[in-house]
């Protein structure tokens, strides 16, 4: 019964954006048969009126096959969409490509993967036009020509070779020299740049390590390799704690790249949260005069300073990224000559690097130097 009643609800949803649906579903809600519900889903996905919803986890192998069937039955094929758009890449005048093999040939690279066998293969998606293999293509980021040698159809791990693709085909190619995800490939005559493709920015990181010496340089060449693979996978090394952060889109997705470093790479690898790089900084600012005196014969030492010190204006941050101190000299009258301000600075910019609570370095520091006294001969 329940199931009957979402039923009823998906059909009422679903009729709304279908007029004969609609009449029908007032007459005979279970006159509406399966076919004619995926039609409609179609016709409104088609018409971007609504977004299919799919439940499953690809985890647990949990309705990946129903997801799959409802990309072949719902998604418009090439001609049910409008024609591609994209840019001259030398007077950034707008251009369409319709989905006809007759057109100039323009592809999208969507993908990269290394193959043990065949190298690296770009997986790409042919808008418009006609490619055989052997022939030369443009490559719009590089400006470079590149041969194709050879053109595959993928089936999950198969690789079917092809004499020839055309619009609306997706496919994989071997032979690219330099070709990184979102690379335009076109007809050297008639240039396109297609619209970039959206990487979005992790969530989530963990920082790795070999587990032995020898390891080191295989780790490094495995993870440039996964990074070139899969854009949405992120790698830099912690200034502060020299350790290896790897970002990704979630839990699962770095669990794969892990079992992949050790699988595929033979590499085997720590992990772990990533170190805080801890920080200290002020919150209010306050007044302090320090006064050096030694004298132990001859020559002595003498200097004398009166300062504000405090957390740095957020004006002046902005303005000025990356750095973290900001000196703003307020002497006047001599009490200091200016010789002696660089060395004043240079002072200030040392003791940052550890700090008076846990010795962590400070940032975001702002010194103010207002008045002191010097001495002719000590200072």
């Amino acid at each position: 019964e329940e199931a009957n009643e979402w039923r009823a609800h998906l059909v009422e949803a679903v009729a709304e954006y279908d007029d004969k649906l609609l009449e029908k579903f007032f007459e005979d809600p279970n006159s509406i048969s399966e076919d004619e519900i995926h039609e409609a889903i179609r016709k409104a996905t088609v018409d971007l009126s609504i977004v299919p919803m799919m439940c499953g986890s690809s985890f647990k192998n949990k309705g990946v096959q129903t997801a799959l069937d409802a990309v072949c039955r719902y998604l418009p094929s090439p001609l049910d969409i409008e024609d591609t758009k994209g840019l001259d890449p030398d007077t950034g005048a707008e251009i369409t490509r319709k989905a006809d093999a007759k057109e100039p040939f323009a592809a999208l690279a969507f993908k990269i993967m290394t193959d043990p066998f065949v190298g690296r293969l770009a997986f790409f998606r042919c808008y418009s036009g006609h490619l055989d293999a052997g022939s030369y293509v443009l490559n719009v980021r590089s400006g470079k020509k590149e041969r194709i040698s050879r053109i595959m159809k993928m089936f999950a791990n198969k690789q079917n070779p092809v004499d020839f693709i055309e619009a609306g085909d997706i496919a994989a190619a071997v032979g690219f020299k330099e070709i990184k995800t979102g690379d335009t490939l076109c007809d050297e005559n008639h240039p396109i740049t297609l619209e970039n493709m959206f990487i979005p920015e992790p969530v989530i990181a963990i920082a790795v390590e070999p587990k032995t010496q020898a390891d080191v340089d295989k780790m490094g060449m495995a993870i440039s390799k996964l990074v070139e693979e899969d854009p949405t996978l992120r790698v830099n090394t912690d200034e502060d704690t020299g350790q290896t952060i790897l970002r990704g889109m979630g839990e699962l997705h770095l669990e794969i790249i892990i079992d992949r470093l050790r699988r595929e790479f033979k590499v085997e690898v720590n992990q772990g949260a990533p170190q805080v790089a801890y920080k200290e900084s002020f919150n209010q600012t306050i007044t302090h005069r320090e006064v050096l005196k030694k004298q132990s014969g001859g020559r002595g030492k003498f200097a004398d300073i009166m300062f504000d010190f405090g957390p740095a204006d957020p004006e002046w941050l902005k303005e000025n990224e990356g750095k973290s101190f900001q000196f703003i000299n307020d002497l006047f009258g001599g009490s200091i000559p200016k010789e002696f301000i660089p060395a004043i600075t240079k002072g200030f910019e040392t003791s940052m690097t550890t700090g008076v609570l846990a010795g962590y370095p400070v940032r975001d520091m702002k010194v103010r130097v207002h008045d002191g006294s010097y001495h002719d001969v000590d200072s």
